[in-house]
């Protein structure tokens, strides 16, 4: 599969990103992270937050102190606190500033992350084969009829298509395509 690794267990099958690739779905934005392990941990903490999905957006930085700092977008106000409590139980962490954004309640808004799903992961779209992951690669943050395509994608060409797509939907003020492309160093 090149860059993912396909577990299959019975009827579920499970997408495991390699390191690679998992680096760019949450990065380690600090350069002089002084535990390695405190990186790995709150990346896989972040990961397996319940209501942690396509239209949330989180990233962090851990400090030479060992403390890390949360930054990012989600809907719901429960993935912000639950990102929290998590990263502070890790062990080693000293502190935990969350600078996370909780996007404001809109009708308007939810309406326009459904309709660039739609445009985005549609069964005849290129693009579906990255919604077939658990928490598909490519993160639709929408914010007062404004929207941002954030992760990674395998190739130049996917990011292009997922940026016309979504400049497609009406009802769009702006369309920010901020998509990495796999193995590149983000810019």
């Amino acid at each position: 599969m090149g860059r993912l690794q396909k577990l299959v267990t019975g009827f579920v099958t499970i997408f495991i990103l390699t390191p690679a690739v998992a680096r760019n779905v949450f990065p380690n934005v600090g350069p002089q992270a002084t535990n390695p392990n405190i990186v790995r941990e709150v990346r896989h903490e972040l990961r397996m937050l319940p209501w942690y999905g396509v239209f949330d957006w989180l990233e962090f930085e851990v400090k030479p102190d060992s403390s890390v700092v949360l930054r990012g977008y989600v809907v719901r106000a429960t993935t912000r606190s639950g990102a929290e409590a998590a990263v502070r139980r890790i062990e080693g962490v000293t502190g935990v500033t969350n600078e996370i954004v909780v996007l404001p309640p809109s009708p308007q808004d939810q309406r326009l992350r459904i309709a660039v799903y739609r445009a985005l992961y549609n069964t005849n779209s290129p693009l579906f084969r990255y919604a077939i992951r658990s928490t598909p690669s490519i993160h639709i943050i929408v914010n007062r009829g404004r929207a941002t395509l954030r992760g990674v994608v395998d190739r130049q060409a996917d990011a292009q298509i997922a940026y016309m797509r979504t400049r497609g939907v009406r009802g769009l003020f702006e369309v920010r395509n901020e998509l990495t492309v796999a193995g590149e160093p983000p810019e």
